[in-house]
Formats: C-alpha cells, sequence, structure tokens
C-alpha cells in the first residue's frame, strides 16, 4: 500500500476547539506531531467556539492542557513557541452561517491548501457546519471534514447525517473516526491474522471455541451525564469500538491493504451479523448500571448519584452480549462482547478461546486449551498460552505463557504513538484506512437499532452492579450457562 503524499500546506480547523477533546486529545497529539516535524510545514491551526476568548487567553489555556497531558521530557518551551505560532483561536458559533463568511475572511486565502473542518461537537451540528462550510467556500476539491462518533443515535439519524454530508463532501473527503482504529495493538491485529502463516489456517470455527472482546473502564461517567443518559453504553461503545474490533478479529482476508478493500470486509462482517430479536434479548444480552461501591479503595457514588446525572435515568453503564456471525469462517463461534464504567479493573483485551486438543494423548486429559490474548490497555502485548510438561517424574501438564511485549520489543528508544496523531496525519494526507466508510457505520446501526427497540419494547431495565466489581451477576451467567466463564 503506498502511502499519500504529505501536502506543503494545510489549515486544520477544530470546531469545539475549547472543548475537552480539542484540549485534551487533538492539540496535544497536534503538538507531538509538531515537535517531531510530521507536520506539513505551513500549517495553521485555528481553534473556533463561542467562549468569548482573545488568542492570548487562548494560548494560555491550550498550554495549561498540553502541559497537563504531555510527558515533561516532551514539553520544550522553544517548540511551544513554534507550535504556538501556528494557533489561532477565533471566537464563532457554528450553528451561525454568517460567522462561516468571517470565518473565511479571517483565513484570508486557502486556494491550493489542504482544509481539515475537524468537527469535534454534538452531532446535531454536523449536517449545518458542512452546509456553512459549502455557503462560506470552504469545502472545495482540498478540503475534508471529520467527523467524531456518534454519528447519530440510530440508523435514520445517521442516515440524515451523511446524506447531509454526502452533498458537500464526497465520500473519499469524509473521515468518521474512531479512534480505538488509530491504536497501535489494534492495527497489529491485521498484521499478526494475515502476516503470520501460523494463525490464518487455524482462524475459523474448526480450531476457535470462542472469542471474548472487552473493553472495561474504572472510571464512572465523570462529567458525562447528561449525554449517557441519552447514549448509554450500546450507543457509545458497542455500536463503535466493539462492532469495529469484531471487525478486525472476524474479517476475511482483502486482496490488498486498501482503504476500501479492507473496509469492503469488514461490511461484510457487519451485514453477518445474526440479529437479535426482541424475545432473545434476555439470554443473549445484559444491561446494566453501576451503583454506590469503591474503586481504588475509594468510596465512589452510583451513576443516578454522579453529578448531573438525571435521578431517574435507565441509562446502561454496561453491556455484555453474545454476538454471531452468520458465515462459514465463524458459524457456531460465539463472540462475547462486554464493556462497562465503574468495573473492577481497566482493560481493553481480546481473547481467542482455541477448542482442546481433539484426543489427548496424556493421562488425565490436555488441560486447559490454547488461548491467544490481545492486550490493548493498559499494556499493550500479545500472549500465547501453550501447554507444557511439568518438571519431575510423570507427564502431567500445566499452561505456560509465551508473552510479547509491543512496547519493549518495537519501540526501542521510540516513543509510542497516541492514536489520534496517527489518524490526525491520515487525514491530513488523504488515507481514509483507519476511518469508517458510511455504509459500515449504516450496518453497524442497523443491527444494534433492534437491540434498542427490544429494550424499549420489554421495558428491560438495567441491572444494579456495585461499583468496582466484574458487572452485573447476569453477565457470568451468558457465558457460564453455555460451560463458560469470562477470563480476567
Amino acid at each position: 500500500m503506498s502511502t499519500p503524499a504529505t501536502p506543503t500546506s494545510c489549515d486544520i480547523l477544530v470546531f469545539g476547539g475549547t472543548g475537552d477533546l480539542a484540549l485534551h486529545k487533538l492539540l496535544p497529539a497536534l503538538y507531538r506531531l509538531h515537535r517531531e516535524d510530521r507536520l506539513p510545514a505551513d500549517t495553521r491551526i485555528f481553534a473556533l467556539a463561542r467562549s468569548a476568548l482573545d488568542n492570548a487567553a487562548f494560548l494560555a489555556l491550550a498550554e495549561r492542557n498540553v502541559r497537563a497531558v504531555v510527558a515533561r521530557s516532551e514539553f520544550a518551551t522553544e517548540q511551544w513557541k513554534g507550535f504556538a505560532a501556528r494557533l489561532d483561536y477565533l471566537a464563532m458559533d457554528a450553528s451561525q452561517s454568517a460567522d462561516f463568511g468571517r470565518l473565511a475572511r479571517h483565513l484570508k486565502s486557502s486556494e491550493g491548501r489542504v482544509l481539515v473542518h475537524y468537527l469535534a461537537t454534538s452531532p446535531s451540528l454536523f449536517a449545518p457546519i458542512a452546509q456553512n462550510l459549502s455557503i462560506a467556500g470552504l469545502a472545495g476539491p482540498q478540503a475534508r471534514i471529520v467527523l467524531e462518533k456518534p454519528l447519530g443515535h440510530s440508523l435514520d439519524s445517521a442516515r440524515a447525517i451523511n446524506q447531509s454530508i454526502g452533498r458537500v463532501f464526497d465520500e473519499s473527503r469524509v473521515f468518521r473516526i474512531d479512534h480505538y482504529l488509530g491504536k497501535e495493538t489494534v492495527q497489529n491485529l491485521m498484521a499478526l491474522r494475515f502476516a503470520n502463516a501460523l494463525f490464518e489456517p487455524v482462524w475459523r470455527a474448526a480450531h476457535i471455541d470462542h472469542v471474548q472482546i472487552s473493553v472495561n473502564e474504572t472510571l464512572g461517567v465523570e462529567n458525562r451525564g447528561g449525554y449517557y443518559d441519552h447514549a448509554g453504553a450500546m450507543r457509545d461503545m458497542v455500536q463503535n469500538h466493539l462492532l469495529q474490533l469484531l471487525c478486525l478479529i472476524a474479517m476475511d482476508p482483502p486482496s490488498d491493504l486498501s482503504a476500501d478493500s479492507i473496509r469492503d470486509e469488514k461490511v461484510k462482517v457487519l451485514r453477518a451479523l445474526e440479529p437479535i430479536p426482541a424475545e432473545q434479548l434476555a439470554s443473549r444480552v445484559v444491561r446494566g448500571q453501576y451503583t454506590a461501591g469503591f474503586s481504588d479503595g475509594k468510596a465512589v457514588p452510583g451513576y443516578l448519584e454522579e453529578e448531573h446525572a438525571n435521578r431517574d435515568s435507565d441509562a446502561e453503564t454496561f453491556v455484555a452480549l453474545r454476538v454471531d456471525i452468520r458465515n462459514w469462517r465463524w458459524s457456531g463461534v460465539p463472540f462475547y462482547l462486554r464493556t462497562g464504567k465503574r468495573m473492577a479493573k481497566k482493560c481493553s483485551e481480546i481473547v481467542i478461546q482455541f477448542k482442546p486438543v481433539p484426543h489427548s494423548l496424556i493421562d488425565g486429559g490436555g488441560g486447559p486449551a490454547n488461548r491467544l490474548w490481545i492486550r490493548l490497555q493498559p499494556e499493550e502485548r500479545i500472549s500465547v498460552q501453550l501447554m507444557a510438561k511439568t518438571p519431575g517424574k510423570g507427564m502431567q501438564l500445566e499452561p505456560v505463557e509465551l508473552d510479547l511485549n509491543l512496547a519493549e520489543a518495537l519501540s526501542r528508544n521510540k516513543r509510542r504513538w497516541d492514536a489520534y496523531e496517527r489518524l490526525l496525519l491520515d487525514v491530513i494526507e488523504g488515507d481514509s484506512t483507519l476511518f469508517m466508510r458510511r455504509d459500515e457505520v449504516e450496518a453497524a446501526w442497523g443491527w444494534v437499532d433492534p437491540i434498542l427497540a427490544g429494550w424499549r419494547e420489554h421495558y428491560q431495565s438495567p441491572r444494579p452492579y456495585p461499583a468496582g466489581s466484574n458487572g452485573p451477576e447476569q453477565a457470568q451467567l451468558l457465558l457460564e450457562l453455555q460451560g463458560r466463564r469470562w477470563l480476567e
């Protein structure tokens, strides 16, 4: 796969420029890219928001937040001065079309420059911003638009957004971002599968018993109670992050590493997901909501007691579900997905549980079957569990691990890139490989929507679980009834 050329000049416009995403993720990522000379030489960065700040006040705000995020060794006064010279702040209301004419004048000339419009805003503003950019002449052939998740709250709303965006930007210039896809270990999934003859021949139902995908956090909803009341974990995590990880695990080999070839295979997986009808929700899906408990040894409130939370909310902060894929490769192999807040430990991991050997030659059985453990967070590592003979007389077996720490093995004296650094650079270069295509997003919503409708129809309220636990008891039963367990 050829890497697109980096343009010589670029303007990056961050809508929602004073929000958490911009201050804690985007600006630190852009600073690191500047520090390592990865940005086009003539790059300008414009932060756009409604806050009535002058440029000096915004630069002070940006510096405080970048200092708080990047390592002390990465922050240097001279490098910050060079980065700050690229930064500009403009107070504007993204819902007001008149402000876009003022924005165009502020940019002065953008002819011949790549324009990156990063929408770190509410999805309700996506369509009006795109339309106003077009009216102001800021959506030409060199312009690209980046959309943060969630893209809508349902299939219909996602389609409406996609249609509105599509009237202004053709699909090749639309970048629907999921930062999980920028993580080094996530990208290593494809290298693991398709560059190693050891794995691909056994990556199928004949050899794999089941797959577990877990994305758990110890944090609560923090200051996102208002958002979570309307979204819940199904919309916030399952529809995007977890289904994307499932696609990378389950997809067939693409014909090449081009963006469309990879995304074609991911769409096939999404379209092969077996629907979960309303009458099966109780046996295949578990909703949960955390109550008061303990996290890191400290007492923490339940979801309903969190600041800004609706005291009557039935929003789920935990989801576990069994997913089946209707194709030859995966028929009969359950995929168990799990995500939750205020869990016992922070982890993002994928477990491939292989089937036991068909005939054990060892007295007493072969013991646990082989297992591939792919950890994305907090550490990046890949482990393979093998069976080995214990020392001494006789033939007794025990599991041993071959453990590869990716950070240590591949980053000798090299800093690990943040996901947003890689993804921002891809947008600048016009490489959409790690971004979701329109039909991907809509296929994911098409599978999730009936589950959400079933919850409403049958009023399946979330099961309580104490903060600092592994989720509701019912999540354990989801696997135990089939003779399996969550692997912690």
